[in-house]
């Protein structure tokens, strides 16, 4: 199942703000309150690990040579990006597949450090001044800041950015940035952001993580068109070598403007990024086997169990290990589109995901390797778990009569079978709820009262997911449902999410650990209707809007994970999918050439941007670049 949004979420860059094509140069503003002082670093609830003068994250090795290269297919990727095919190199629109890490092309005004739930340090921006009423941030810019022509990346730029985002980026940006409501050059090293007052702690996170344009190229060309014409940036990397639909390479800007920089200090190692793409896994996984990819996190838990038994790691050459995952791992599961009639009542949900055997799925396919997924918050302290808190009782009475009342009691779990792929108690169930729902049984399958048959089509993009939803379209039959796994390639099946043209998908929701706006592109009402929003079961619910703002407006982290409780009881309470599977460690396979950290960050696994080439290992394996 893919990653999708990623980790970083939308690879860490949320959401942007957008104006119109001329930064407009307003009065200052009267009566503003006082504002603090210039701070070196942000987070949503004030905490900082490192201090104004830190030399670098204490994840990486500032020491790191830079060389070599990496190649691989993408475990994760965002806005309209693809890890299957590309057509475009414009990543910050709907419009066209893009290759993942185009970001990595571009400065922001700030950076993660992802050994800290939400912090955000400096970058293009040195500092940054917060009004008194949280309703104007000031970023005060390093005049060293270049593109990668040479030409200064001025305050212009930023404002000009921030406002073209909002105003035309993908809607993972447009949607939630709605409440930055200006950003303005104030001279050509400050920059001015606005804000309605009805922000969550996070969008001005989310806003100084955006990609940062150049205004003189933008102005001349169209910013919505998909185009293989290799952008002009200011980060770490830039377009190399691209062959349309199979490989791009990401060259290092060697001498990036910003590379000394304590956020910069021991990352973007690798000379050459080199992403492969591949439209199965297992033509990707015979490319790994050869070296012509030297990196891979496996996702089939087949090919983990079985497949790892070749020359190269008996050898030694290849080294296959685990690293701990502690991220929140997120919801992954089928999700339900709602929009559809015949998914509206919650007991059809409900029974189309009780004839899901993951008992004995994980059994049969999975080696036993995954547990099940029960919560939209999953492997995180913000999941729900058995009967409400006094604090969750208190917020969830105020939606009595507007939230189905098991919310109140113990928290959904989709029961565990028997294990035998048939559970006939289940199953009975699953009838039940199909009767109770209105569909009536007419020979082999179940009809409404008007006389139409309910049918179910799982839309998927990679022939490595039929083994495991074919088992399931079995049992469906049994019920009366009739299903079908429909495989289709990966600009059909990009098309058809935006357009919301399925009956149920796969999706794997990434969460950070401090939940931000994105939740609301999740399962907030707005984006239901909004073409290409990540709210694909199409979830509509006042009670789950209000709970989204608790959310992200709380002023605490317990607050907030007292209410990120409740929210999981109502979304898990409406059946909105069916939930899949996680597993707590990534599973890595490379060819030992590379160098890493000790261990990684606790809320990433930035391997790309962290690991170096080792050329003594390399030369060990034959395998130099």
């Amino acid at each position: 199942m893919s990653r999708d949004p990623s980790r970083r979420t939308v690879l860490a860059m949320g959401a942007g703000a957008a104006l119109v094509p001329l930064v407009r140069v307003l009065p200052a503003h009267a009566g503003e309150t006082a504002a603090k002082d210039a701070i070196h670093g942000l987070s949503v609830f004030g905490d900082l690990k490192y201090g104004p003068d830190f030399q670098n994250f204490g994840y990486v090795n500032p020491e790191a040579p830079k060389a070599g290269s990496m190649s691989f297919t993408p475990p994760n990727w965002a806005f309209n990006q693809n890890p299957l095919t590309f057509d475009t190199l414009n990543t910050f629109v709907l419009r066209g597949n893009a290759p993942p890490r185009m970001e990595f092309c571009f400065d922001t005004l700030m950076v993660r450090a992802v050994d800290e739930p939400d912090a955000m340090y400096g970058l293009v921006a040195e500092s940054v001044s917060i009004s008194g009423d949280g309703n104007i941030y000031t970023f005060h810019l390093r005049p060293e800041a270049r593109f990668h022509d040479g030409s200064p990346l001025t305050a212009e730029d930023v404002a000009y950015s921030l406002v073209l985002l909002k105003e035309k980026g993908h809607p993972a940006i447009t949607q939630t940035v709605r409440e930055m409501t200006d950003a303005r050059a104030l001279d050509p090293a400050t920059v001015e952001v606005t804000f309605s007052g009805k922000q969550t702690r996070q969008l001005p996170l989310t806003v100084a993580g955006l990609p940062i344009l150049s205004k003189a190229y933008y102005e001349t060309r169209d910013f919505t068109a998909s185009t293989l014409e290799a952008p002009l940036g200011s980060g770490p990397y830039k377009v190399g070598e691209v062959d349309p639909g199979r490989s791009i390479e990401y060259e290092r800007v060697r001498d990036w403007w910003a590379k000394d920089l304590p956020v910069s200090r021991g990352m973007y190692n690798f000379d050459r990024l080199r992403i492969e793409f591949y439209r199965e896994r297992d033509i990707a996984f015979e490319a790994f086997k050869k070296g012509n990819l030297t990196y891979r996190e496996e996702f089939t838990a087949k090919t983990w169990a079985t497949g790892y038994d070749f020359p190269a790691i008996r050898q030694g050459r290849v080294i296959k290990t685990t690293f701990p995952d502690l991220t929140p791992a997120g919801a992954q599961g089928w999700f339900f589109n709602t929009r559809r009639r015949k998914f509206a009542d919650p007991r059809t949900r409900e029974a189309i995901g009780l004839a899901f055997d993951f008992k004995w799925t994980n059994q049969s396919l999975f080696y036993g390797l995954y547990e099940r997924t029960s919560s939209f918050f999953q492997n995180s302290p913000m999941m729900a778990e058995g009967k409400p808190s006094a604090g969750e009782q208190k917020l969830l009475e105020l939606f009595r009569g507007q939230v189905p009342d098991e919310v109140f009691g113990e928290v959904w779990s989709a029961p565990e079978s028997d294990g035998s792929g048939r559970d006939r108690t289940l199953l009975r169930r699953a009838s039940e709820l199909l009767a109770e729902a209105g569909w009536v049984r007419q020979g082999n399958r179940l009809v409404s009262a008007g006389g139409e048959p309910l049918t179910l089509e799982i839309l998927g993009n990679s022939p490595s997911f039929e083994r495991i939803v074919q088992p399931y379209v079995n049992a469906l039959g049994r019920l009366g449902v009739a299903a079908q796994f429909r495989l289709v390639d990966a600009s059909q099946y990009q098309s058809r999410l935006n357009d919301f043209d399925f009956d149920m998908t796969g999706r794997r929701y990434s969460l950070s650990a401090t939940p931000g706006e994105a939740i609301r592109q999740f399962w907030g009402s707005r984006a239901a209707d909004t073409p290409g929003s990540a709210n694909l079961a199409g979830i509509k619910s006042p009670a789950i809007d209000a709970l989204i703002e608790k959310v992200i407006h709380a002023d605490t982290r317990e607050e907030m994970t007292i209410a990120a409780r409740a929210l999981d009881r109502v979304l898990r309470a409406g059946h909105y999918w069916v939930p899949n599977w996680y597993k707590g460690s990534h599973w890595v396979a490379y060819w030992d050439k590379f160098g890493m950290p000790e261990a990684p960050p606790a809320y990433d696994f930035p391997v790309e941007t962290t690991w170096w080439y080792d050329e003594d290992k390399a030369k060990r394996i034959g395998k130099p670049d």
